[in-house]
């Protein structure tokens, strides 16, 4: 797989285009700035792009996806079933945030743990549903790449005091979805560096070396 990260978004939040090498099938993994250079590069590389998938309905990870979308009409708009009440939130966000308010994206397909046939190429597309960030937090899993969104940081995790969000369901989204699978997953989060499960599961303070 091939992953091009644009980190420059508002509030520091990444986009993320990834796409399958052989068939150049490709989906954008939330949408927060850089519509302009990921359209040219999704021209320039002749990738198909298939989806356009949130793992969270904050405002910071939905901000250009209205546009983006426009630019991309035969690409579904998809989120867990479980956000859609914090996307229609979005003028409140907006609102609390200071900022001027976004136009709210509308979605084509909501997803849940049990959604299948997602695929880029011959690589299956895996819904983790990860809530405590959110009610509909997910990640996206595509062999050893996760997509972790506001769940899961290099040495922190997303924080619980925003609309939907539980300490103790990320907590145990955390323990008992993302540190049971493989460690040498990379994880590429919706703010920050990239890390690993490994990493993670041995210096994320937040949990200690129990792991």
């Amino acid at each position: 797989m091939k992953i091009l990260a644009y980190p420059n978004g508002i509030f520091g939040a990444t986009t993320y285009l990834v796409y399958e090498e052989k068939s150049l099938e490709g989906a954008i993994i939330d949408c927060t700035s850089s519509i302009d250079e990921i359209e040219k590069e999704i021209k320039k590389r002749n990738i198909k792009l298939k989806y356009i998938l949130i793992t969270h309905g904050h405002f910071d990870h939905v901000y250009c996806i209205a546009k983006m979308k426009e630019k991309f009409p035969s690409a579904p708009v998809m989120i867990h079933k479980d956000d859609m009440d914090l996307l229609n939130q979005i003028p409140i966000q907006c609102s609390m945030a200071g900022i001027k308010e976004i136009k709210v994206p509308c979605i084509d397909g909501l997803l849940d743990e049990n959604s299948k046939n997602l695929t880029l190429g011959n690589k299956e597309i895996k819904i983790i549903h990860t809530k405590g960030h959110s009610k509909g937090g997910v990640c996206y899993l595509i062999d050893n790449i996760l997509f972790s969104g506001d769940t899961l940081f290099k040495g922190s995790i997303g924080r619980c005091d925003l609309f939907g969000g539980d300490y103790k369901e990320i907590e145990n989204s955390i323990k008992n979805k993302l540190f049971t699978l493989d460690e040498n997953i990379t994880v590429y989060p919706g703010h920050g560096d990239k890390t690993s499960i490994k990493y993670e599961k041995k210096y994320n303070p937040y949990f200690g070396s129990n792991y």
